[in-house]
């Protein structure tokens, strides 16, 4: 009985055999949502995150966030406070309550700054919390800090 044959790619740079799930992380980028009620906000990450090689989803409300992070399991979440519908907190606090997305990361990125909103929001689940105005590399610096271009 022949014996079936395989395929073994090598790249000359690495010597080693790249396993299939490697293509697969390499063609497919990490998928960041955004969800922020206000465009602009949203366009100015979104620029940002995809030109450092990430892949977006945007939501300008709560409810349509929810249906994303369910639908399509991004990496990770930038999510605002203040949103129509389910407002950030509630949508962190839902997130990490179902076992189907509780290990998705979130940064909070809202001009609610005080220590008490701060506190809150890690109480929620965020993994972490910007205040607006911030400066997209220090953003970027965060977003890359729980996802990684090379894991």
């Amino acid at each position: 009985m022949p014996q079936p044959t395989t395929t073994e790619l090598t790249f000359s740079d690495a010597g080693m055999p790249w396993a299939v799930e490697d293509w697969s992380a390499a063609l497919h980028p990490p998928t960041v949502l955004i969800a922020d009620d206000d465009e602009d906000i949203r366009d100015l990450i979104a620029v940002k995150l995809r030109a450092a090689g990430y892949h977006t989803l945007e939501a300008g409300d709560g409810n349509t966030a929810m249906a994303l992070a369910v639908n399509e399991r991004p990496h990770l979440v930038l999510l605002d406070i203040s949103m129509p519908g389910l407002d950030g907190l509630g949508f962190c606090y839902e997130l990490h309550s179902s076992p189907q997305t509780a290990d998705i990361p979130v940064i909070i990125v809202s001009s609610r700054g005080t220590p008490a909103d701060v506190d809150l929001g890690h109480i929620v689940g965020a993994e972490d919390y910007l205040v607006k105005p911030f400066s997209p590399a220090e953003l970027l610096r965060r977003v890359q800090r729980l996802l990684p271009l090379d894991d």
